[in-house]
């Protein structure tokens, strides 16, 4: 009995030393396995943010890659517009150096206009001062005042003068004007009918057309190097704005101008626009532009017929063809004068060639206007006399704007074939009615002015003429109603060259037989 007990206790024991043997070697093995799925989870953390880590910087690599670009870009486009306003900024300040250049020059010849008419204020007052001296010595002398001697000389002078030869001179003066228009107007009539050509209108454009905006780009190059190498080589200001397929061309020489813009044409075309490229270019075109200017030269000399001149003074008549006024050709228009010169001379028996010569000179001063101080007027004169033209001539470009006196026929045939050309219809491109305007303005200014009786804008309105009552205006009042209506057209009108201001005082005797 005791020993089945013992032997139950011995296998309860045993049976639960065993379960606890099982149990036990299962904990170690769950350990085991939770271990390595730990480890595993670790691994796989670990490379899974080794994997973010290297995405998060490839990311990142692209996205400074991507933020380098746009920084250049922007960088390429604010340079650009850096370039640009320097460009302007450049031309800006070379225009305001040259306005305050010539605004020294005017202030200096005001100062000298203002000194020279002090002077000439104080030589009046001496002047009169002598004339009052003078008519007191006379007073005392004669015994007689002023009043009387005039009174008495009146009497004299009424008395030898006979109403038949006044009447006569009279008559016959009425005549001579009469006639003399008749044959004016038959002159020019003749001269007009005779010259004949297609009316051609040019305009000097500087504007370049583009093929598209991409070529914008390719003339402005890399950093503004090809822009920076057509403006140094041509001496020209290139505009490059927001004006679709089209760059301004600037330059107030137009030699130059025209120069740029067939350069600029051909790279255009070629396609090939770089530094090297762009100087040979220019280079070439400017030859070709002076064989050009000599060919019009020599073409306008050979159509007028006009003999032998001066080479140099060949090419001066050439540039002609690249000046305007008013739209309306230099050379053209030059020619156009010789032309009715040379008419109207052959029919006066006048030297026809010396006039046609004189006429396509007239102007030849318009030729470096643009390059040299003065006027047209002065300019060509002073080439004249350099190539050695005839005092006919010289006094014919002197005289065409009446700036001095003309001294011989040919001077006032070039005046009035000048006049005929600039003022026809159609010679220019400005409208009839501003025209109309302008005139109107001119005689309304000089209408304004006590003692005048009439006013007339003569000469396409280069010139104003003012008749003045004798007894209201004296010859002194004269001068200051002058330089009075000077100021105002000055101040008042915007004018192109000069307008001379003659006032006329006119006293006339008239008597009627009955």
């Amino acid at each position: 009995m005791n020993f089945d007990v013992l032997s139950i206790f011995i296998g309860l024991v045993v049976g639960a030393v065993a379960i606890l043997l099982y149990y036990s070697a299962i904990g170690k093995n769950a350990k085991k396995e939770a271990q390595k799925i730990l480890e595993e989870a670790n691994n796989q953390a670990k490379n899974t943010v080794k994997q973010a880590v290297l995405d998060g910087k490839t990311q990142v690599y692209d996205m400074k890659l991507q933020a380098e670009k746009e920084i250049k870009e922007k960088r390429s486009e604010v340079s650009d517009h850096e370039n640009k306003l320097q460009r302007r900024e450049d031309s800006l300040n070379f225009r305001d150096e040259n306005l305050t250049q010539k605004e020294r020059k005017l202030d200096e010849k005001l100062r000298k206009a203002e000194d020279k008419a002090a002077q000439l204020d104080k030589m009046e007052e001496e002047l009169q001062s002598r004339i009052d001296g003078q008519i007191a010595l006379l007073e005392r002398v004669s015994n007689m005042s002023k009043e009387e001697a005039k009174a008495e000389l009146m009497e004299v002078v009424e008395t030898k003068m006979a109403d038949e030869v006044a009447a006569y001179i009279r008559e016959k003066e009425d005549e001579a004007k009469e006639q003399a228009a008749e044959n004016a107007r038959e002159i020019i009539a003749t001269a007009i009918q005779r010259y004949s050509q297609d009316e051609t209108l040019e305009r000097t454009v500087s504007v370049v057309a583009l093929p598209s905006e991409e070529m914008k780009g390719r003339i402005i190059g890399r950093e503004g190097r090809n822009i920076r190498a057509i403006e140094q080589a041509t001496g020209v200001d290139l505009i490059i704005d927001d004006t679709p397929e089209a760059i301004t061309v600037s330059c107030f020489d137009p030699i130059r101008r025209e120069i740029a813009r067939l350069s600029l044409e051909t790279l255009i075309r070629d396609g090939r626009i770089q530094p090297g490229r762009i100087e040979d270019v220019v280079e070439k075109t400017t030859k070709e532009m002076n064989r050009n200017i000599q060919k019009y030269g020599e073409d306008a000399c050979f159509k007028l017929q006009i003999g032998k001149i001066d080479k140099e003074l060949v090419k001066l008549i050439g540039r002609m063809r690249y000046r305007y006024s008013y739209g309306q050709n230099g050379l053209e228009h030059s020619i156009e004068v010789a032309s009715f010169a040379g008419m109207m001379a052959a029919e006066l028996g006048l030297n026809q060639n010396l006039a046609k010569r004189a006429g396509l000179l007239h102007d030849i001063g318009k030729a470096v206007d643009f390059e040299q101080e003065g006027t047209h007027v002065e300019l060509g004169a002073k080439i004249a006399k350099k190539y050695g033209e005839r005092a006919e001539v010289i006094n014919a470009i002197e005289s065409h704007h009446g700036d001095v006196p003309a001294n011989n026929l040919i001077s006032n045939l070039v005046a009035a074939a000048d006049t005929l050309s600039a003022a026809r219809p159609g010679a220019r491109y400005e409208g009839i009615e501003n025209y109309i305007n302008r005139l109107e303005a001119l005689e309304k200014i000089a209408n304004d002015f006590d003692g005048v009786e009439k006013a007339y804008a003569i000469q396409a309105g280069r010139e104003v003429r003012v008749m003045v009552v004798p007894e209201k205006v004296d010859d002194n009042k004269c001068t200051i109603i002058a330089r009075e209506i000077k100021e105002r057209i000055e101040n008042e009108l915007t004018y192109p060259g000069q307008i001379k201001v003659t006032v006329i005082r006119e006293m006339r005797a008239q008597e009627t037989a009955k």
